[in-house]
C-alpha cells in the first residue's frame, strides 16, 4: 500500500466567559460561550507491524492529553478579559473567582485560537504536523488556523 499522509482532528467542547473592553456593541459586557476546539494533525500512519499504534497518525487519547492538559483543564468555567481594562483592577475578581486569566490582547475568538495554538504547537513536531486549529464561539461563528495559509 503507497505511503500516504493522513490529516486526524479532535474536537473539544468547553465553557468560558469573555468581555471585550472598549467594544461598541453587546459583547463589551462579561458574557460566556459554549466554545467547540477542533484541532487537526497531519503525518503518515504507523506501518511497523511491532507498534501497538499500527495505522494510527497519532493515539487520539494522546492528542487528547495535550489539549486537556494545555487548553480545556485551564480555561474550562473560566473568564478571561483584556489587560487593559480598569476592571481587571478589581481584587474581587481574584479573591471570589478562581479562573480569571488577563491577557495582553483583546480574548476575541481569533485571537483566543491564535492563544491556544501558540500553546499546543510546541507538542507537534519531526513528522506530526500541527496543519488546522478551529475554535467556534457559536454554532455559527468561529475562527480558524490553517497552516497552508501560513507557509512562505
Amino acid at each position: 500500500m503507497l505511503q500516504q499522509k493522513v490529516r486526524v482532528s479532535k474536537q473539544f467542547n468547553f465553557e468560558m466567559a469573555h468581555a471585550l473592553y472598549g467594544y461598541d456593541g453587546p459583547c463589551r459586557n462579561i458574557h460566556g460561550h459554549t466554545y467547540h476546539l477542533r484541532v487537526t494533525i497531519k503525518g503518515y500512519p504507523i506501518t511497523d507491524d511491532s507498534d501497538v499504534k499500527l495505522g494510527m497518525v497519532m493515539d487520539f487519547g494522546n492528542l487528547k492529553k495535550v489539549v486537556m492538559e494545555e487548553i480545556i483543564s485551564i480555561y474550562d468555567h473560566a473568564l478571561v478579559l483584556n489587560d487593559s481594562a480598569p476592571y481587571v483592577k478589581n481584587e474581587l475578581l481574584t479573591t471570589e473567582f478562581e479562573k480569571v486569566f488577563t491577557v495582553p490582547f483583546q480574548p476575541t475568538c481569533e485571537n483566543l485560537m491564535l492563544m491556544f495554538l501558540e500553546k499546543i504547537r510546541p507538542y507537534f513536531t519531526g513528522d506530526l504536523e500541527l496543519v488546522g486549529v478551529e475554535l467556534r464561539e457559536t454554532p455559527t461563528s468561529y475562527a480558524e488556523w490553517r497552516l497552508e495559509d501560513n507557509e512562505g
